[in-house]
């Protein structure tokens, strides 16, 4: 566990949260970003489409959270 990635173990964290409660998430069809469910934009790509199944949600989180980040973040930005 020592040689772990520290990124990916928080992706990790983070999608335990969403799975944990998926109806406070939905998935952002223009990215694959998870946002909360407030949003009404994406904050990475602008998109406004989004889908809110929780099924899919759960689904998204859990293969995000096998894989290294490969999108562009707002705070990549600054």
């Amino acid at each position: 566990m020592a040689n772990e990635d520290p990124a990916l173990m928080e992706r990790a964290k983070r999608a335990r949260r969403i799975v944990k409660n998926p109806a406070l998430y939905k998935v952002c069809m223009g990215c694959d970003s998870i946002v909360a469910t407030k949003v009404h934009i994406c904050p990475n790509c602008h998109s406004y489409r989004f889908e809110s199944d929780e099924e899919f949600v759960v689904t998204q989180a859990k293969h995000l959270s096998s894989r290294a980040q490969h999108s562009v973040v707002a705070e990549d930005l600054f």
